[in-house]
């Protein structure tokens, strides 16, 4: 990497941004950039990332717009030690991509039993009450990784995504002091 690049780098780092490819060019995006772009996805498929989105953005008011769906989908492409998921750090072995296939897959499967409805079609009142009783371990017929992991993994994601950046930061309040605690390389 040359002086200029890696410079470029450093500062798409410092803003929050990830390397995402799009036609066939690596390009330094931030999550929400990306999905403003529409960036291809490269490891979810179009349903799992609608359902993604939608309890990312119950879990985390903010989570769809700030790219949980691309910031997931960008971390599923790298090597499971490099990646910035809460996943990474839980008992699941990788590939981590399989976790989140069956989770979503899981909770599509709860909400069309529970409601007759995938979850992004259900209303926000049924998406608190889902997601409580995800929290809760309370989902009938329940298949996919346990409840609580799935809860707790999620949470976290959208939780990273809406305030894990220096715009995060800025939104509580909480000053943003790099030599002091870094904000979230995404």
């Amino acid at each position: 990497m040359n002086d200029i690049e890696r410079r470029a780098f450093v500062r798409g780092v410092a803003i929050g941004a990830l390397a995402f490819s799009v036609g066939g060019v690596e390009i330094m995006l931030t999550a929400q950039q990306a999905r403003a772009q529409g960036v291809p996805l490269r490891m979810l498929k179009p349903d799992e990332a609608k359902t993604l989105e939608a309890i990312g953005e119950t879990l985390a008011i903010g989570a769809r717009e700030g790219g949980i769906a691309h910031f997931v989908d960008q971390q599923l492409t790298l090597p499971p030690a490099f990646a910035l998921l809460t996943v990474r750090v839980t008992e699941t072995r990788p590939p981590y991509v399989d976790f989140y296939r069956a989770a979503l897959a899981g909770i599509e499967r709860a909400s069309q039993g529970q409601f007759g409805r995938g979850y992004a079609e259900l209303a926000e009142a049924e998406q608190h009450d889902f997601v409580t009783r995800l929290r809760q371990n309370k989902l009938e017929r329940w298949q996919g990784p346990s409840q609580g992991s799935v809860y707790g993994i999620l949470r976290n994601d959208a939780i990273d995504v809406v305030y894990g950046t220096v715009e995060g930061f800025a939104r509580l309040g909480v000053p943003y002091m790099p030599h002091i605690l870094p904000a979230r390389s995404w």
